[in-house]
């Protein structure tokens, strides 16, 4: 292959479309070839967009889960510092 990320370069295309059973004709594209060839290309973009925003929802739902999480954190740690504190000024008392 001619790169290191087949899924967006031309020998990914030739490739999908061997699989499909298209074949380039020997005398070249015709006008036929050519929107056939745009019609592959639009829908592997798509398909591309769509995964690449799936991945994106999955790490926004990450960060945000992790967000909840740090509150979590510090919510905690904030009562563990309270309630030293009060154990710390009781036993200062007694």
């Amino acid at each position: 292959c001619c790169c290191s990320s087949c899924s967006s370069c031309c020998c990914f295309i030739l490739v999908r479309m061997a699989e499909s059973k298209t074949a380039l004709p020997a005398g070249g594209v015709g006008d036929d070839g050519v929107q056939d060839l745009t019609a592959m290309v639009q829908q592997l973009l798509g398909q591309m967009q769509d995964k690449f925003q799936g991945m994106s929802d999955q790490i926004v739902g990450r960060i945000d889960d992790m967000g909840s999480r740090i509150d979590e954190l510090e919510k905690s740690l904030a009562d563990l510092m309270a309630q030293a504190g009060v154990e710390a000024e009781n036993e200062d008392a007694g």
